[in-house]
């Protein structure tokens, strides 16, 4: 396969195969935590895409010179560096926002995501293809916290990043924008996900089959 395609699927295993959400069951504090409202969400998307993509860079064009032992401490150290970036830039352009995330921005240094990309991945590959695999995963990561965000603060607020939705008639869902609320959409989430993965799975298998079959 030409290094372009194999670049191609890299990328693209982050969003579904290998998605952190609902195929690794990563990164599920931050779900819980900044779902409730789509603008939070995105920013925190953003902090995180940004952060894994730079960390992962960064970790593959080092990984010939860090010592097996003091590795784990240079990989935080480099994550650490990008998350200050952020939070700094956070409460310089966008304050409301960074105050309403509070602590949220600083624990994504030890999100086990953007660890696990590094140690898994870009510590044994080139730039490039650890670029890909990082912003895959941020992108999986992304697509999964809005698509849970945009359900909560609708049914919640009956907006969407601020915007109303329904009219004044409507009575808030308050429970969904409370932790068991959370739970409730990561759980129908990931099950709803993970039952159209199984189906597919299902359905190469039968054609694989059929092909061994006819042949």
């Amino acid at each position: 396969m030409p290094k372009t395609g194999e670049h191609w699927k890299t990328f693209l295993k982050g969003l579904w195969e290998d998605n952190p959400i609902f195929r690794m069951i990563l990164g599920i504090c931050s779900t819980l935590a900044v779902t409730n409202q789509v603008v939070n969400t995105l920013a925190m998307c953003g902090a995180v895409v940004f952060v894994i993509t730079a960390s992962s860079l960064i970790v593959s064009l080092v990984r010939k010179i860090t010592g097996k032992r003091v590795r784990m401490a240079v990989y935080t150290l480099f994550i650490a560096a990008f998350v200050i970036m952020v939070d700094i830039a956070l409460k310089a352009w966008v304050p409301t926002i960074a105050k309403a995330m509070g602590p949220y921005v600083g624990l994504i240094i030890t999100n086990c995501i953007i660890m696990g990309r590094a140690e898994a991945y870009a510590s044994n590959n080139k730039p490039l293809p650890s670029v890909l695999d990082a912003a895959g995963v941020g992108l999986g990561y992304a697509m999964s916290l809005l698509i849970i965000a945009v359900f909560r603060e609708l049914l919640g607020f009956g907006t969407i990043a601020g915007l109303r939705v329904f009219g004044p008639g409507f009575e808030p869902w308050v429970i969904m924008v409370m932790a068991p609320g959370a739970f409730f959409m990561l759980g129908s989430y990931i099950w709803v996900i993970r039952t159209i993965q199984d189906r597919q799975a299902k359905r190469k298998v039968e054609k694989k089959r059929r092909a061994a079959t006819a042949a």
